[in-house]
């Protein structure tokens, strides 16, 4: 429960709404309050059952009333001129009760209506901002720590664990208050009609709190984990579904099929476990209520029977812990209700606090644009869960303006290298240095700013293909992204779709082709205008015309800019100003193609056999 009230002090931020939501719940149910204490009186007056004294009507009840009220609150009593000129006849004295209980429940129904609009507005506005809190936690999260866990796992936590947590919510500050304080108003005016049949029913409460604690804990229990089913379930339907051609030509449609029945199987068992909780709950508490009611009755009875009460007074007393009875007895489901959205506000504090990634601390100095030279100096790295190092002890100079291939087995840490120098991983130990400056010691995004990557997994996003081309660049103007386009080889495919720069494509870039996806992906980075640029695999996945493009294309933006190039065509390696060569990790070699075809062995062996001609 801990993470739940934790969500719940976030209202507080809205403290001004939540105070109009307590007053306005305390006025309706003061109302009732007020109502039931004047049961007792009204039914004195409708059965014309005279005091000791021979009061009845108006008069007799503000005479009873005055001397209820104890000395230092005689500044409340009614002047005696008043009760003298109150009409003495019952039935007025009805009358008049009858009209002020219908006006005070009119004003409860106001209340009651104010303090739902109040407390419903609190917790939408609460849910909005956790919601946008947790989407920037995830979006801050290492990419590691994302990948760790599946996507469709953390869009569940993002979007539907929010949303129970705001059930939750709502529960505590709309239904669970509005009852409680009903029905504690009901215990009071119940206290002040008969305070022995009262303290007699509140010794059920302890048992009524061992069950509802119990039951509780065992619907938080079995909510977290069919929230964590359910996310499989998610995740099951997402990869099949992405993956949807796979299936079919694997033939896999059964197995796929069973691992989804699987996996809803376990979410059905623990949501079968949840409704057993919730089901049994209500029959006990009903259970409980009823034997503490059935002993109150024997214990009025006699009561009446010796004298010692009056029947009015037990019938408001019975009326009053009717209604207390009646408002509390909810409360047993709103807590089964609470207890299922604290395994959901556990699922997305997780999300909250998560480690950020380094770099984006306040009063780290901002990177000046690359004008000298980038260095690897020792550097080591190993994934987490990995047996060995990606790379160890890498020591790289690449001046300004050169392009530098690299190229080794895969596994041998390419791609490492790459995602070091963009800081979406740090290094265990060595530095990356950007014209003497060790990027971890500035922020992040300064660093990010002047880096263009493309890659072989070119990501589009569901939208326009201006909107998508401007993406990262915030505020481009439209010629600067046609500019682009043009300089990426893919303003003639643009423009002759029927809307141009305003042609929607769906998602991932469904709809268009891998080299027009590829050529999207080059003019986001001209666009950006950067003074590093990554290629990594960039021409992989494309057929040889549209490579053709893609290479001039990058030959030409990549020309005074410090490039590096993970690559599988030799073209792209022979034209570098030098090439790397990796393996397990380490340097083994570099120099320019000739150089390494006469002495690295294995250079030779992967310019034999992996490394491909572009006409391949």
């Amino acid at each position: 429960m801990d993470a739940f009230w934790f969500f719940a002090r976030r209202m507080l931020r809205h403290r001004w709404s939540i105070v109009a939501a307590v007053v306005c719940a305390l006025i309706s149910a003061g109302g009732i309050g007020t109502g039931l204490v004047a049961v007792a009186p009204l039914l004195q007056n409708i059965l014309q059952r005279d005091t000791a004294e021979g009061r009845v009507g108006l008069p007799g009840l503000a005479l009873d009333f005055n001397d209820k009220v104890p000395e230092w609150l005689g500044f409340v009593r009614i002047e005696q001129a008043t009760i003298d000129s109150l009409p003495p006849k019952p039935f007025t004295a009805v009358l008049v009760m009858v009209i002020a209980l219908g006006v005070l429940t009119v004003v409860g129904g106001v209340a009651n209506f104010l303090h739902q609009y109040f407390a419903l507005s609190v917790v939408y506005h609460t849910i909005a901002d956790l919601r946008r809190a947790t989407y920037r936690a995830v979006l801050r999260t290492p990419v590691l720590g994302v990948a760790s866990v599946s996507a469709a796992d953390t869009v569940s936590r993002v979007v539907n664990d929010t949303f129970a947590v705001g059930t939750g919510l709502s529960v505590l500050l709309g239904k669970a208050l509005a009852q409680i304080t009903k029905g504690a108003v009901a215990l009071v005016a119940a206290l002040v009609i008969e305070p022995r049949l009262t303290f007699f029913t509140l010794l059920t409460a302890p048992l009524l709190y061992t069950v509802i604690r119990k039951l509780a804990k065992k619907v938080r229990r079995s909510s977290r984990t069919a929230l964590e089913s359910q996310a499989l379930l998610y995740s099951s339907a997402t990869a099949a579904l992405q993956g949807h051609r796979v299936v079919k030509v694997s033939n896999a449609e059964r197995y796929e099929s069973g691992r989804f029945g699987r996996i809803n199987r376990v979410l059905t068992q623990e949501l079968l476990k949840v409704r057993m909780a919730r089901a049994i709950s209500s029959p006990l508490v009903e259970g409980i209520t009823i034997f503490a009611v059935g002993s109150l009755a024997l214990i009025a009875a006699k009561a009446i029977i010796d004298g010692e009460m009056s029947p009015e007074r037990f019938i408001a007393a019975l009326v009053a812990l009717g209604v207390a009875g009646a408002s509390l007895r909810p409360v047993t489901g709103l807590v089964n209700e609470i207890q299922g959205s604290a395994a959901a506000a556990k699922r997305v504090q997780e999300l909250l606090i998560a480690t950020p990634e380094p770099g984006h601390e306040r009063g780290l100095p901002v990177l000046g644009r690359h004008t000298d030279s980038i260095r690897f100096e020792r550097l080591s790295y190993t994934y987490p869960g990995a047996d060995r190092p990606a790379i160890t002890g890498i020591d790289l100079t690449i001046e300004a303006g050169q392009t530098v291939a690299l190229v080794g087995p895969n596994g041998s840490g390419k791609s490492t290298l790459l995602g070091l120098l963009t800081r979406l991983m740090e290094p265990d130990s060595g530095r990356v240095l950007i014209d003497g400056h060790d990027i971890a010691e500035h922020r992040v995004r300064s660093v990010r700013k002047q880096i263009g990557v493309v890659t072989q997994d070119t990501v589009l996003f569901e939208g326009t293909i201006g909107e998508n081309i401007a993406y990262g660049s915030w505020g481009a103007t439209r010629a600067a992204i046609e500019q682009a386009a043009s300089r990426a080889r893919a303003d003639g495919f643009i423009k002759a779709l029927p809307l141009g720069y305003d042609a929607r494509i769906g998602e991932r870039g469904s709809g268009l082709s891998g080299g027009q996806r590829q050529r999207i992906a080059i003019a986001r980075a001209v666009l950006r205008d950067p003074a590093i640029l990554l290629l990594d695999e960039a021409t992989s996945m494309i057929d040889s015309e549209s490579e053709a493009a893609i290479t001039a294309a990058l030959s030409e933006f990549a020309s005074g800019r410090t490039t590096l190039v993970v690559a599988h065509r030799l073209s792209t390696v022979v034209n570098a100003d030098r090439i790397v060569v990796l393996d397990h990790g380490k340097i083994v070699d570099m120099g320019t193609h000739s150089e390494l075809l006469e002495r690295c062995d294995l250079y030779r062996r992967l310019a034999e056999h992996q490394l491909v001609s572009t006409g391949a």
